[in-house]
């Protein structure tokens, strides 16, 4: 099983992503993420055995219960790229209040899950949800200036429990389904 560890943005908010992605349609290069199961990782695990699952289930409890944090509301606005603007491979829609919480989510799973043995990350983590991924540079400038002159708000949500979500790869792009659901607080 393919899995990652996230945070679901609520379906009102998938029109709102709809529109943001509009914003970078003429840009080529692009392959646009599906609007419907935005989401924000907060820890990618690959491709796990079956078998493991109750013992990763019972250590993600754990780390949502270490981590002190209780259902917050969560402000999804702004845009940035990774891994920088001069070579794009990712573009994103940021997180403003409710970074600390996920910060520190991140942080006890983490912790965590490298405890069992799952790779760590290999770089700083920033909570956003990906709206695109770049293929090639066609369309970069227009990227570019879309991520410097733009500041869009997409809305509020409240952020309830953390989810371990198995992704399936289809032809018609990733499939999500939810594994198991840890509530906060």
């Amino acid at each position: 099983m393919r899995l990652f560890v996230s945070v679901d943005l609520p379906d009102g908010l998938a029109s709102a992503v709809a529109d943001l992605q509009a914003e970078f349609e003429d840009a080529s290069g692009l392959s646009f993420t599906d609007p419907e199961q935005a989401h924000l990782t907060l820890k990618f695990l690959g491709d796990v055995e079956a078998a493991c699952l109750p013992e990763l289930e019972a250590e993600l409890a754990a780390a949502v219960d270490e981590s002190e944090i209780g259902p917050f509301d969560a402000r999804f606005e702004g845009l940035g790229v990774f891994p920088e603007m001069e070579y794009i491979t990712v573009v994103w829609l940021g997180v403003s209040a409710g970074g600390d919480e996920l910060q520190r989510l991140h942080e006890t799973i983490e912790d965590r899950t490298t405890a069992m043995g799952f790779e760590p990350e290999p770089h700083e983590f920033t909570p956003h949800v990906t709206l695109a991924r770049m293929d090639h540079a066609g369309g970069k400038e227009l990227v570019q200036e879309v991520v410097r002159e733009r500041d869009p708000t997409v809305g509020e949500s409240r952020v309830e429990a953390v989810r371990l979500t198995e992704s399936r790869l289809e032809r018609e792009g990733p499939v999500y389904e939810t594994v198991a659901s840890f509530a906060l607080g």
